[in-house]
């Protein structure tokens, strides 16, 4: 399974910048999800990223294409209240699209509109998400079974909710406050990692 980052909107651009630089060679990717932050903050941050060797294939932008484009980062995330997978592909055919999904009708819709993945949740409870039914895991099941683009879980994804989460066959999950809202997120990320490194061994036996 992919380890995705997600960023938690929290903090502030000098210090992301090297919690980010710290996890980048743990995780398969990380999602620049700062919804607070004006373009001129997040571009900020991008530079600071380049200035300390971050790699570029693994940053992905979370609803802003236009950064994503002027930054000239080739992957992007988009919202279900964002543009539609439709209008972004027929625009700018090279990016890598995700899109954010709740349901499965909304999952075959994104694959219809020729998304690359996308990322499915809330799988479990979450503080993000706090009053909100988790989808569960039969759900995600359902959804993977459907779709044949990959499918990344996330919502209240924990050390402890990974090895739940493996039983749908997921190609990966997404950890946002496990990592970035950590005490020292480099060891959160090593320890997710280790995680779901444990988890494909098993499922693999």
């Amino acid at each position: 399974m992919e380890l995705h980052a997600v960023t938690d909107n929290r903090k502030p651009v000098a210090e992301l910048a090297e919690d980010i630089l710290s996890i980048q060679r743990e995780v398969s990717f990380i999602h620049i999800r700062e919804r607070d932050k004006t373009a001129g903050e997040i571009m900020q941050l991008l530079s600071l990223l380049k200035k300390g060797g971050a790699d570029k294939d693994k940053l992905i932008i979370n609803d802003r294409a236009d950064i994503a484009l002027f930054a000239n980062i080739h992957r992007v995330q988009l919202p279900s209240r964002s543009f539609s997978v439709k209008q972004v592909r027929s625009r700018f055919p090279h990016l890598h699209i995700g899109r954010s999904v709740h349901s499965l009708k909304e999952a075959i819709q994104a694959e219809k509109e020729d998304a690359d993945y996308v990322v499915f949740g809330h799988v479990f409870e979450t503080e993000c998400k706090q009053g909100l039914e988790a989808r569960g895991i039969s759900l995600l099941s359902e959804i993977k079974r459907t779709l044949s683009i990959p499918v990344i879980a996330i919502g209240g994804m924990t050390l402890q909710t990974i090895g739940h989460t493996k039983q749908a066959k997921p190609d990966g999950i997404a950890v946002m406050s496990g990592i970035f809202s950590a005490e020292n997120p480099e060891e959160a990320a090593k320890r997710y990692a280790r995680a779901v490194r444990e988890a494909d061994y098993e499922e693999a036996l």
